[in-house]
């Protein structure tokens, strides 16, 4: 039984073999043919798609030719459109720049006509400016010539400030001297004696010395400008000692005097020089000044003398007050005096008044005289006439 059961189960097993091979070969062929269909599909899909990508591509080539044609003809369009665009313009612009260079060109040639006019006018007032320069020249290297220039400018300065009484001119001003000073400031006295106080004023111009320090000073030397400049020093110096020496005598001047230069460059030189103005302040007692310095001076000055003559008209005022004051005092007495006697007078009218009064009362029983019966008997007044009678024309309205 039990071998009859393995049998079975044998045969069994060998045929479920047998349908599994049989089924697993049967899968086998269905995938083969599904393969091969799939290839053959694949194939045609290509083939199909080959030729639609074919059927494209020349679409495509001949839409594109005949867009790079369009393009082609459009652009060639453009550039000559450009073309003739551009012509007009450059001869418009031809034609404006022709024009504004004529114009310009004309323009310019006359005003360099007018400024060569001008400069032709220029040149002739230039060579008359040479010859005065050289007039100049000749005047500044004449020493004499030179002081007489600066005189002048000194001159005009003090008459544009001060008053023609405030200052002198060729002054002696050492008594028993024979040097006399160019100008002199006049102060009042010290002493009310009437004797002025003067402030000498000199002016000077070492033009050679300044000259030498300029060229110098141009050259780039700084040793000439440097021995220029101590001979600049040394005669600004010698001046200043030969004022000092000359001009100088307190009490008929003052503590010092004035050394003018004529130039403001040869001034601020001097400036320059370490020391020297406060030198010649403090050894020399004179004080070096220019144009614009000593125009400030002077306007000081005039404000001094200013002050001086508004304090002096103030104490005129003051005796003018004091001689009021004493004469109102008198004036006052006087007016008591005329006071007592106004009432002494209107004393003596009171008592009048009174005894008028006192009359009238007396008399008023008696009858009243006309006119002409009264000058019968006490005669006619004395003050009768048409004046002293009374607005009506009656002496009686007087009762």
């Amino acid at each position: 039984m039990i071998e009859t059961l393995l049998v079975v189960t044998l045969i069994a097993a060998c045929a479920a073999a047998g349908l599994g091979a049989v089924l697993l070969l049967r899968e086998r062929a269905t995938a083969r043919d599904s393969r091969e269909e799939l290839g053959r599909s694949l194939a045609s899909f290509s083939q199909t798609i080959s030729t639609q990508m074919g059927s494209i591509a020349t679409v495509q080539n001949a839409q594109f030719e005949t867009l790079r044609q369009a393009v082609g003809e459009r652009l060639e369009r453009i550039q000559q459109d450009n073309a003739a665009k551009l012509e007009q313009m450059r001869q418009t612009v031809d034609e404006k720049l022709h024009a504004t260079l004529e114009q310009r060109l004309s323009e310019s040639f006359k005003q360099v006509s007018e400024r060569l006019e001008l400069v032709h006018k220029g040149l002739g007032e230039m060579q008359t400016l040479a010859i005065g320069v050289g007039d100049l020249k000749k005047v500044l290297v004449n020493v004499k010539s030179r002081g007489v220039l600066g005189e002048v400018q000194l001159a005009a300065l003090l008459e544009q400030v001060l008053a023609p009484e405030q200052y002198d001119t060729h002054v002696a001003t050492r008594p028993g001297s024979r040097e006399r000073v160019e100008f002199a400031i006049k102060f009042p006295g010290r002493d009310g004696d009437g004797q002025p106080v003067w402030l000498p004023i000199d002016a000077k111009f070492p033009l050679e010395d300044y000259q030498r320090l300029q060229d110098a000073q141009e050259a780039g030397d700084p040793v000439l400008t440097e021995a220029a400049s101590r001979a600049l020093e040394a005669r600004v110096r010698l001046e200043g000692r030969s004022i000092a020496e000359k001009y100088l005598e307190p009490p008929f001047t003052t503590e010092f005097a004035l050394l003018y230069l004529p130039l403001e460059g040869l001034y601020a030189e001097v400036l320059r020089r370490p020391g020297l103005f406060e030198q010649m302040q403090r050894e020399l007692h004179v004080t070096v000044c220019g144009p614009t310095t000593l125009s400030a001076v002077l306007n000081s000055l005039q404000m001094g003398f200013r002050t001086l003559a508004i304090e002096k008209r103030s104490s005129e005022v003051w005796k003018v007050l004091g001689a009021v004051k004493a004469e109102f005092s008198r004036f006052g007495e006087t007016l008591a005096r005329t006071k007592a006697q106004l009432q002494t007078v209107a004393n003596s009218i009171g008592d009048a008044e009174v005894r008028t009064r006192q009359m009238a009362r007396k008399l008023k029983g008696v009858e009243t005289l006309a006119d002409a019966e009264v000058r019968e008997v006490l005669g006619p007044a004395e003050d009768d006439s048409p004046q002293a009678l009374t607005p009506s024309g009656d002496s009686r309205s007087m009762n």
